[in-house]
This record gives C-alpha cells, structure tokens and sequence, in this order.
C-alpha cells in the first residue's frame, strides 16, 4: 500500500488565490470601461482598484508565510538543554530540576530505579537513578519552577 508523502503548504493555496484576485481585478476593469461616461472618473477607479488589487495580494502573502510559532521554539530548546543535580548521600540522594507548571499539575513517580517526571506544556522526563530500585519519594518540594525531592 502506498502512502502520500507530499506536504501541503500556504503557497499552494496562494497559486489558486491570486488567480481569482486577477480575475475579479480584470472584470471591474471591463466593467468600468464599458460604462466610461467619463473618462478622467473611470481612470480615477481603474486605478484604485489597481492599488486595492495589488494591497490585497501583498496582505494574503504575508499571512500565508510559512514560520514556526516561536513557542515551540523555544520549548524545544528548553527540552534540549533540560538539566538535573542528583546529588548521592548516605542512603539517599537529592533530585533538584526545573519543571514548568503549577505544583497540583506535576506528577513524579519512581518505579524500579527510573525517575519519571511529568509537567505542563506536554514536558515528561525519565530520570534512571542506580541503586534506587527499593528507594521511594521521602519529601517532594515545588517552589518557583524548582522540584526538589529526597529519594531514600
């Protein structure tokens, strides 16, 4: 079975607008010459509808630019670069990281020595912690951004 590859894109549907916008421009035109009673007021709106046509065409081009929302930018950036102290103690180590989201809409579990860590805006990490198999979350701590636990 074969399958569509092809990406739809904005200048697409641009090749079939400004067609259109060509046409209606032409026909106004036609229609202004035909009823040319007088010819200094049908050249007046000949040319404003030149300038309208050619604003219109120039607004419909920029809404269609193709350009990533500069959120997710920014999001993925924040991912890539995501970093974690994990610092070991006697029996028990101190995970500090920064997680976006309210402190309610965070979830953390530890599951046989991996750390999972659930935030807002879709941000999910797992952490593998060794020697934390038959630890468990003591303390959890969420202040301005900053999770802290104390796994023992």
């Amino acid at each position: 079975m074969a399958s569509y590859k092809g990406t739809y894109s904005n200048e697409q549907s641009l090749n079939f607008v400004i067609p259109i916008i060509v046409i209606l421009f032409l026909g106004v035109i036609y229609i202004m010459t035909q009823r040319a009673d007088s010819g200094f007021v049908s050249f007046i709106l000949i040319g404003v509808a030149a300038l309208t046509m050619f604003y219109w065409i120039r607004f419909i081009k920029k809404l269609t630019k193709d350009k990533k929302p500069s959120y997710t930018q920014v999001r993925e950036q924040e991912t890539k670069n995501w970093v974690y102290d994990l610092i070991k103690g006697n029996n028990e180590f101190v995970f500090v990281a920064e997680v976006p989201g309210p402190e309610d809409k965070i979830t953390v579990r530890l599951i046989d020595g991996i750390l999972y860590i659930r935030g807002t805006a879709g941000f999910s990490k797992e952490v593998p912690i060794e020697g934390a198999n038959e630890m468990q979350i003591f303390d959890f701590k969420y202040r301005n951004g900053v999770l802290t636990l104390r796994i023992k």
